[in-house]
């Protein structure tokens, strides 16, 4: 008889009803991850306790979440958000940071708050793919807007990954740690230099072939590039998500362009398809609600940090005054607090892991990072279609700088 607790069959059962809940008429669209979630905690130890963990979901765990940084890594395209856009993404980043850093000293005053660094790495994300649909159905991603915003949520995305690999690397001083990271992403520079040269056309038709037989080449490949980056930057005292990451940016920037069209979709059938929900289901399945109930402090926590997210990703968006014009900013505010659930877990896993972290914040933070792609999203979307009519009587100078 068929065990429908077997953690295979639960994940698979739950990735797939997590689509179709997410396509029913509500008036707002749910993410499928927050559903993954919601229904794994639902079935987990902690509520109904249909499923258990065990040491096969830990490891498939593990491999999802590397996956998915590694799949994160690949939609980052330096080259459409180069110059201004960047540069004003890393200083907002920083003076988020500083924010982050300031209201987290005062949390540090509640007793059961602790784990400063990794609580500003984790308010200082921000979702880019949760957000692009968004824009994409507001008509702005083409805009300085969207422009300025994909800058903004690739540094969101890469800036903790760095943070939380120097912040928990012990092995070396601060500066080897520096000159080994230095040197880590000189490799991976290198490798992408190499792959985006290396598009001969008897290798790319070399490569299509074997994409279309059973050996599937080009994603083998893919592969074994993140198991080496993810190997090597553990070796040299980081986290192993950092090398993921580094993985996916190096195939992103080789696999530009229509030709690798059939080559990027077979890889997103892997991750997306297979590996990726055994890390958020599995995220559901450990997360106990019941602890946001434990105390007050903690249930106060959840919508601190709601708020807290807005405030840190929200606020450094009066530096952009001279590129958004005023009915913008409040839009893109919303838009960057959007938080990363993915690196959210990421950082409460390894700060409970390293015991950096007290469960019931990690749980919070969880929890707000959840809401917030619940949330901010839907007020991004109205707050841009109250802007709409300027937009309109302005023609298209919504692109021009100071505008």
């Amino acid at each position: 008889m068929v065990s429908l607790q077997h953690p295979i069959l639960a994940v698979m059962a739950i990735a797939v009803t997590a689509p179709l809940l997410a396509e029913l008429p509500v008036g707002v669209r749910i993410p499928v991850v927050v559903l993954e979630v919601v229904l794994g905690a639902v079935v987990g130890p902690h509520a109904l306790g249909w499923v258990q963990t065990g040491e096969f979901l830990d490891l498939m765990q593990k491999v999802g979440l590397g996956a998915m940084l590694f799949m994160a890594g690949t939609e980052i395209d330096f080259r459409t958000i180069a110059g201004r856009p960047l540069t004003l993404a890393l200083v907002g980043w920083v003076a988020s940071a500083a924010v982050a850093f300031v209201v987290v000293g005062v949390l540090h005053a509640v007793p059961s708050v602790h784990a400063p660094m990794m609580v500003v790495l984790a308010l200082t994300t921000t979702n880019l793919g949760v957000m692009i649909p968004v824009l994409r159905d507001a008509g702005v991603v083409e805009s300085a807007f969207g422009r300025i915003f994909l800058a903004q949520g690739a540094i969101g995305e890469l800036a903790p990954i760095v943070g939380v690999s120097l912040a928990l690397s012990t092995a070396y001083s601060t500066w080897q740690e520096f000159t080994l990271l230095l040197a880590f992403l000189a490799v991976v520079l290198a490798v992408a230099f190499v792959g985006a040269q290396a598009r001969a056309p008897r290798l790319l038709e070399w490569l299509g072939r074997t994409l279309r037989s059973s050996s599937q080449t080009p994603v083998r490949m893919s592969l074994l590039l993140v198991a080496a980056f993810f190997v090597l930057s553990e070796t040299w005292g980081f986290e192993g998500i950092l090398g993921a990451f580094a993985a996916g940016m190096a195939v992103g920037v080789a696999t530009r362009g229509e030709d690798c069209e059939a080559f990027r979709m077979k890889l997103e059938a892997v991750v997306f398809g297979w590996l990726v929900p055994f890390f958020f289901v599995g995220t559901g399945l450990r997360f106990d609600a019941g602890a946001l109930l434990r105390s007050t402090d903690t249930m106060v926590l959840v919508p601190t940090f709601l708020l807290l997210l807005l405030l840190v990703r929200g606020l450094p968006t009066l530096l952009f005054r001279n590129e958004l014009p005023p009915r913008e900013r409040l839009p893109f505010a919303f838009a960057s607090s959007v938080a990363s659930v993915g690196l959210v877990i990421v950082i409460t896993e390894i700060g409970k892991s390293t015991q950096k972290m007290n469960v019931d914040v990690a749980q919070a933070l969880v929890a707000a990072a959840l809401l917030s792609i619940l949330v901010y999203p839907t007020l991004t979307g109205a707050t841009i279609a109250r802007s709409r009519p300027a937009t309109a009587s302005r023609g298209g100078a919504e692109d021009a700088p100071g505008s």
